[in-house]
């Protein structure tokens, strides 16, 4: 017989990387602003290495999804079908973006760094290719933003029904109030 709930490692996942990915978007949008400068370089650094710290989170999200299956669905029919469809474009979309904004940094002149390690380049300068890249990060970024809001009103919409779906994602000690 299957959990009823997600692992504790899962939940753990799963919210690291809500967290990671909601600074990144709130980051990649304040920091096109910023004129260039020292604080515009930090901002892009920064969001580059969370950028990576993000593409991290999903391949281990995967992995541990791949050895511990989702537990089943407690709702059914057309509202399951659009469940599925919304994780599985997010997982997409998760691994996408990162990945997009890495080829986009492999295509500057600038060295891509991890929290200030230098990260081996492949790439060479080249504006076309940067541009193609940064456009595919920035619409996918777009659409996790859109995708996060659906799946936030989703997890509402049990939280306000009490059905037991958000309840799974969340650590029993938080529910024991």
């Amino acid at each position: 017989m299957k959990p009823r709930r997600y692992t504790l490692t899962a939940m753990l996942i799963h919210w690291a990387q809500a967290a990671v990915v909601l600074w990144l978007l709130w980051r990649g949008w304040s920091m096109i602003d910023l004129p260039k400068g020292a604080e515009r370089t930090a901002a892009y650094g920064l969001h580059k290495s969370w950028g990576l710290v993000a593409l991290g989170l999903i391949g281990l999200r995967v992995l541990w999804r791949w050895r511990h299956p989702a537990p089943p669905a407690l709702i059914g029919g057309h509202e399951a079908a659009i469940a599925r469809a919304v994780h599985h474009a997010l997982y997409g979309l998760l691994l996408i973006t990162p990945l997009a904004g890495v080829l986009a940094s492999q295509f500057t002149p600038y060295a891509l760094k991890f929290f200030g390690y230098e990260i081996p380049k492949f790439g060479w300068p080249d504006e076309a290719l940067n541009g193609v890249f940064k456009t595919v990060h920035v619409y996918s970024a777009w659409a996790i933003a859109g995708l996060v809001g659906l799946h936030v009103a989703g997890a509402l919409k049990h939280a306000i029904q009490r059905d037991g779906t958000l309840s799974r994602m969340l650590p029993e000690w938080l529910l024991r109030n």
